[in-house]
């Protein structure tokens, strides 16, 4: 058994077409074809039934493709390590933050591995839910910490870390209650334009709770960095709807509203089978032994 067969086998099951399978490994559909059935033979059955354009998995196909799929994943692991090591890269801890996370979370864990590592590399990527299952899925970060990512995938292992609630964030001048926004202030706000981060609220279902409570996303400023969110509220352009936990500054204050009802989990998330690095492996370990519950709606 070779790993070029079992790399032909993997692609074949995710697209359940030859000619699909043939471009994306970059080979002619007979080299491709001669090496599932030289794998059929070796394994002692068929795999994969064609019908017409499309195919399915044989009951041999379906139970022998996880062990496959662990192979070409080892594979690929063993051989990105050794090119690390090659380049003098072999400690290295890459990882994956939503936009809208404030990375003060993460400090405490990331320091420690930090000390346990001293060679550590951290090489750390922003974005969005749908680009960190991107970035997840493709090896080129090993662990994700985000709100839900949009994309379902079987590979995807989710550790919950916190849930947390939305407040409306205000400058140092803004007369909003600082125990929680009053009807005054509700009537005040839905009057002004908000400030919202894109990546903060994304979801139809989050646009219907902010709908519930009058507030109209279509008419708020949409921003993409944290940074300028936070200097714009300063500067008393408006007033923001953030996640509790985001924008933790000393010139802001957090106004929270029960009237929201809008809500989000934060995860860490890995791909199932897939080779961890020791860094990776201990970042996740501190990660869900830490106490999360401060960040927790009361």
């Amino acid at each position: 058994m070779e790993m070029q067969q079992i790399r032909y086998y993997v692609a074949l099951a995710e697209t359940l077409n030859f000619t699909r399978a043939a471009e994306q490994c970059n080979v002619s559909q007979p080299a491709l074809t001669r090496a599932i059935q030289q794998l059929e033979y070796e394994l002692g059955g068929p795999l994969v039934r064609r019908e017409g354009r499309y195919s399915h998995l044989t009951e041999l196909g379906q139970k022998m493709l996880p062990l496959l799929r662990q192979c070409h994943d080892s594979a690929i692991s063993a051989k990105t390590l050794a090119t690390e090591v090659k380049k003098g890269e072999g400690s290295c801890l890459a990882m994956g933050v939503a936009n809208t996370l404030d990375l003060a979370l993460l400090l405490a864990p990331l320091v420690e591995v930090s000390r346990q590592f001293p060679g550590m590399q951290l090489k750390l990527k922003r974005g969005k839910p749908s680009q960190i299952a991107d970035m997840l899925k493709s090896g080129e970060i090993e662990i994700a910490i985000s709100d839900p990512l949009p994309e379902r995938w079987e590979r995807i292992d989710a550790y919950p870390m916190f849930t947390e609630a939305f407040d409306f964030i205000v400058g140092p001048d803004d007369e909003t209650g600082g125990n929680g926004a009053t009807d005054a202030d509700m009537e005040r706000i839905r009057a002004s334009r908000l400030l919202v981060h894109r990546g903060a609220v994304a979801t139809p279902d989050e646009e219907e709770h902010l709908s519930r409570a009058g507030i109209d996303l279509r008419k708020a400023h949409q921003i993409d960095s944290c940074r300028d969110l936070e200097a714009l509220v300063v500067a008393n352009v408006g007033v923001a709807v953030a996640p509790s936990s985001a924008l933790q500054s000393k010139a802001l204050r957090h106004v929270p509203c029960a009237e929201l009802d809008l809500k989000r989990q934060i995860a860490i998330y890995t791909v199932a089978g897939r080779r961890r690095t020791p860094e990776a492996a201990t970042f996740l370990n501190l990660v869900r032994s830490a106490d999360w519950s401060a960040l927790e709606p009361a």
